[in-house]
């Protein structure tokens, strides 16, 4: 059982900054690109940011520049920094991770998904 769990949210005023991180548990074999989603009140689950296990990275382009992602291959974690908060940044944030598990033999390539932590931006 693959888990991923995050960390990180709260509450912080316009401005301000955030570090979201997110760790993989779990039995698995690999784990290929990892990321940073959002929902919205009233929105769509949108990408935020995505890396790749060498680090190659890109954006959505309404947080290039305030917004950083970076992974520790090591401690399996993903994390979002996030300066100049807006309050439309004021979403659940949810990590997600394509992950390759071997059982008995065979791999299975599947996608995860936190359960999501509460970032809230206020004006």
């Amino acid at each position: 059982q693959v888990q991923l769990v995050e960390s990180g949210g709260g509450l912080v005023q316009a401005g301000g900054s955030l570090r979201l991180s997110c760790v993989a548990s779990g039995r698995f074999s690999s784990i290929s690109a990892m990321g940073w989603y959002r929902q919205g009140p009233g929105k769509q689950r949108e990408l935020v940011a995505r890396i790749t296990p060498i680090g190659s990275a890109n954006y959505a382009d309404s947080v290039k520049g305030r917004f950083t992602i970076s992974r520790d291959n090591g401690k399996r974690t993903v994390y979002l920094q996030m300066n100049s908060l807006k309050p439309e940044d004021t979403a659940v944030y949810y990590c997600n991770a394509g992950v390759t598990v071997i059982d008995r033999g065979s791999s299975r390539f599947s996608e995860y998904w936190g359960q999501g932590t509460q970032v809230t931006v206020s004006s």
